[in-house]
């Protein structure tokens, strides 16, 4: 009897941190996953990794705003695919979003991330690295 694939190779692959970390510093748009009013809400946002922190902007009156205030942790995904080859990865960062409030760190991050989308993208959020998780898609056996 021939083992399937399941039984004899996995086709995904849990990523370490520092190798996770790289992934999602090598792309430039990611998705924050936050509560807004007592509900889910997910922004696409583009970020940096600096200071052990990733870096977004946000414009005044951002719903992402009340939470960075107060602290909550939020999540933080990002990810690339191959659809042809069917690959690819999906990295998640969870931490304490904050305002960033330091006039120096404030303008070295702003300098670091351009904003995708205009509209007075005066506020930097913060968020912290408490826990990442990856995962890598290998193409399957014989395509």
């Amino acid at each position: 009897m021939t083992a399937s694939f399941h039984q004899t190779a996995s086709p995904t692959e849990q990523l370490g941190r520092q190798e996770a970390l790289a992934l999602l510093g090598s792309v430039p748009i990611g998705r924050l996953v936050f509560s807004h009013q007592a509900l889910p809400a997910v922004r696409p946002v583009n970020h940096v990794l600096l200071d052990d922190f990733v870096v977004i902007r946000a414009h005044h009156g951002a719903a992402l705003l009340g939470p960075a205030r107060d602290g909550a942790v939020v999540a933080y995904e990002a990810d690339a695919f191959d659809v042809e080859r069917r690959t690819g990865w999906s990295v998640v960062v969870t931490g304490a979003a904050r305002i960033v409030t330091d006039p120096r760190l404030r303008r070295r991050y702003r300098d670091a991330v351009e904003p995708w989308v205009g509209g007075g993208m005066t506020h930097v959020v913060s968020i912290g690295l408490d826990m990442v998780t990856g995962f890598r898609i290998h193409p399957r056996p014989g395509g």
